[in-house]
């Protein structure tokens, strides 16, 4: 198997040879050219991993080489010469040379700086490819706004962690964003296109939670079957039965598992991450909760900051909230007052972030009668004297309102949001577009 593409140029054909047996030998790919225009052009259309050139050359020279290749790749270049001295080699390191290497040169140790050099191009490559897709995901980015050293440390965290397939503990008060990090994590890592399935360990009636996870015969595909290849998301680990946590602990040191009913064994291959609240660590004391279960889930941990510990990070997200709220409704986006600012910063913030969402919410929605204040949104209290202005607008802002909050708490399965508002699956279709709803955007703001 291959282990990399590598460019070599050299207008010495006894060199390019020997280069070429070399790099074979080793299970590299060689692309061999004899001049480093020919270089440049091969650079661009067949984008190798590293590139070994000479640097005494006609026409163009490695040293000018290396410099062009800068403004095309972020490839690493190693240049070796006969004629190398001292300031030729500190002048193409100063110019972005991974390496310069004198000829004749040690092939162990020519491979040596070519497998170094391979190490940090993939390495830069996944970093860049991670910041880029961490820039996409929108859901983080707005649970994640702040300046806060808190958060900051959070951010640095979901990205190191990403990249390894190893367990992850987020620990965290209601409301903090725990179920956005865990998909954050999935997202940014290697397997982003498996499945990533979520389970509220709490809303799981416990006398069904092991064929919920396991499956039966009838019901074959339990939790474990759809998260196979992805990741297993477990919210409130702390409501998990505990008689059932001795076959999740076996289930996930060993990767197999039985569905209920059954004898056969089933394999499985998943990353778990898991939420709970530090109410864990006294569970564990009590002997409520499985310890040996929470050090095979807690390999990683990413302890979320309450909304009330991110300081100056409130506004910044408040502000974020009814901008994004203003646009969804059609509003004005409303100033923060000094009172409005007082009332964030000394609000203690029970609810986290979510909280925070709806009291935006509300202070957006009170724009329609004319205004509002911070102050009243979290007391959620209206102002007595502003009201919509005619019945009809009375009503569309309540439907707007209802709607709106059940297409959220049924992540967007419109057939549930239906039964649950008690109307047809048409009916409620019809209200979504007269009342100009969207849906993506209310779904996008959970936290």
């Amino acid at each position: 198997m291959t282990i990399a593409t590598v460019l070599v140029i050299d207008d010495d054909r006894e060199m390019r040879v020997s280069l070429t047996h070399l790099l074979e030998s080793a299970d590299y790919t060689p692309i061999v050219v004899k001049s480093a225009q020919e270089g440049l052009a091969a650079l661009q259309s067949m984008d190798p991993e590293v590139v070994i050139s000479d640097v005494r050359m006609p026409d163009m020279d490695g040293l000018e080489f290396q410099l062009k290749a800068r403004e095309l790749s972020r490839v690493p270049v190693i240049l070796f010469s006969a004629h190398g001295d001292i300031p030729m080699a500190v002048q193409a390191l100063q110019n972005g040379a991974y390496s310069f290497v004198e000829k004749p040169f040690d092939p162990r140790r020519l491979l040596r700086i070519l497998n170094n050099a391979l190490k940090m191009k993939r390495l830069e490559d996944s970093t860049i490819a991670l910041q880029d897709r961490l820039a996409e995901l929108t859901d983080l980015e707005r649970i994640l706004i702040g300046n806060s050293e808190q958060i900051e440390v959070v951010r640095d965290l979901i990205f190191d962690f990403a990249v390894s397939n190893a367990n992850v503990l987020i620990l965290g008060e209601t409301g903090t964003g725990k179920e956005l990090v865990a998909r954050a994590l999935h997202d940014l890592g290697a397997s982003s296109n498996a499945p990533f399935i979520a389970a509220n360990c709490a809303a799981i009636p416990p006398e069904r939670f092991e064929e919920t996870v396991f499956g039966t015969p009838e019901n074959p595909h339990g939790l474990m079957n759809q998260a196979d290849g992805g990741t297993l998301f477990l919210d409130e680990l702390t409501s998990m039965p505990f008689e059932t946590q001795a076959k999740i602990l076996r289930a996930i040191e060993t990767k197999q598992y039985q569905r209920i009913g059954e004898t056969e064994i089933q394999s499985v291959q998943m990353r778990v991450i898991s939420a709970a609240s530090h109410q864990i660590d006294h569970m564990i004391a009590d002997k409520s909760f499985r310890e040996d279960l929470l050090f095979r889930l807690n390999t990683l941990v990413i302890d979320l900051p309450k909304l009330a510990d991110r300081g100056e990070d409130v506004l910044l997200l408040a502000r974020h909230y009814m901008k994004r709220l203003s646009k969804l409704y059609d509003l004005p986006t409303p100033d923060l007052t000094n009172d409005d600012i007082s009332a964030l910063m000394s609000h203690d913030w029970p609810g986290n972030i979510r909280e925070l969402q709806s009291v935006t919410e509300r202070r957006v929605l009170a724009e329609r009668r004319g205004g509002g204040s911070i102050r009243l949104a979290i007391t959620n209290q209206t102002p007595q004297q502003n009201f919509p202005a005619t019945l009809r607008e009375a009503v569309a802002a309540f439907e707007r309102e209802v709607i709106g909050r059940a297409i959220q708490s049924e992540a967007g399965r419109m057939d549930d949001v239906a039964a649950s508002l008690g109307i047809g699956r048409r009916t409620l279709n019809e209200k979504i577009v007269k009342l100009g709803l969207d849906k993506d955007a209310l779904l996008g703001d959970q936290g």
